[in-house]
């Protein structure tokens, strides 16, 4: 666990100094107080980690993190395992829902192997961190060893000092890619909160009536089976999560220590962020969490982590669309808090 451990004592608190500069400016702002909503909390916490009001998200990536599951096998998912390898060649030949929406945002979509039960080529364009062709059946047994859901963690946090070293990162999206992981999320969210299984478990890809029972069934047999410790994230995530999931909560470890900001996508993305936040809750100073979505686990995912999503327009897709979209709005928020003039800078009498 040397590169989680050190991760872990290399995160630093953002600026708190500065955040609250920030929010003064914001409140002497030459407009009605709290008249930006969201922008306005959002711009004073890009400026607390940044350290500066002038934040510039100039170079941003979203890693899409890709792998397969065993408890496919129990027919938890409308679409056949395969479908995963041939999406991570849909992203990298730029044909998919996250690469059109990255480009608008102006962010980078870089590609992740974590557990794709598939041989990919030495020399395709993607981060290769395979830690095995895609988990066991947690129906049946623990979806990975101990052991595993370390290195799945710790080759999240190389992907992102890879990045830093590279071209420098001003901003990490997380997205995903897995046939089959609704599942695991699910399951993750119920071991960390004991909420029953049935409130937290969605259709994911579309499954209809029967399909989600068996879904629903699956879950808490397998909870029941292993009994995952709640107070040990490693021991969820390596008892019934996913190899992608484990890099997702490494991202956001990674993106802690550097100090720069993450911002998670939906269902599988947040399971991602919920291990990373439980194993180390100082990641959590530097994530964002992009929207809502209509998977029913969401929503109790965002209240166990005490943030609130930017946005809620109905999306279930994963990949990163989600983190895509609001990374405009957190650029967005940049730009309100540097460069609304307050008050005094425009000569206004505040009567307030």
């Amino acid at each position: 666990m040397k590169i989680l451990n050190e991760a872990m004592e290399a995160i630093k608190s953002p600026d708190m100094e500065m955040h609250a500069r920030a929010l003064e400016r914001l409140a002497n702002q030459a407009r009605p107080a709290g008249s930006l909503g969201v922008l306005e909390p959002l711009s004073a916490r890009l400026a607390a980690i940044k350290g500066c009001m002038d934040v510039r998200l100039d170079r941003k990536v979203i890693v899409t993190c890709a792998g397969d599951h065993g408890v496919v096998a129990e027919g938890v998912s409308l679409f056949p395992q395969e479908v995963t390898a041939q999406m991570v060649y849909n992203f990298v030949n730029g044909g998919a829902s996250i690469s059109v929406l990255a480009r608008h945002a102006g962010a980078e979509v870089r590609v992740a192997d974590l557990g794709v039960n598939a041989d990919f080529d030495a020399d395709l364009p993607i981060f290769h961190k395979k830690v095995a062709k895609g988990t066991r059946n947690f129906a049946k047994e623990p979806a990975m060893t101990r052991d595993q859901a370390v290195a799945s963690i710790e080759a999240g946090i190389d992907i992102v000092d890879a990045l830093v070293k590279d071209k420098g990162l001003d901003m990490l999206g997380t997205g995903d890619m897995g046939i089959g992981n609704t599942t695991p999320s699910s399951a993750i969210i119920a071991a960390f909160s004991g909420i029953p299984v049935e409130n937290l478990t969605g259709r994911g890809t579309g499954i209809g009536d029967d399909a989600l029972r068996n879904k629903i069934r699956v879950i808490e047999e397998a909870l029941a089976l292993h009994q995952p410790d709640p107070a040990d994230a490693l021991d969820v995530l390596s008892k019934v999560g996913g190899f992608e999931i484990g890099g997702l909560a490494g991202l956001v470890i990674g993106a802690a220590k550097h100090g720069i900001p993450v911002v998670c996508d939906g269902l599988i993305s947040t399971a991602g962020a919920l291990v990373a936040c439980e194993l180390v809750p100082s990641a959590k100073q530097y994530l964002f969490v992009s929207h809502k979505s209509v998977e029913a686990g969401h929503a109790y995912m965002h209240d166990r982590l005490k943030l609130s999503p930017i946005l809620d327009l109905g999306l279930r897709l994963g990949e990163g669309t989600g983190a895509a979209l609001a990374m405009e709005i957190l650029d967005a928020s940049t730009r309100v808090l540097s460069e609304i003039k307050t008050f005094e800078e425009v000569g206004i009498h505040n009567a307030n």
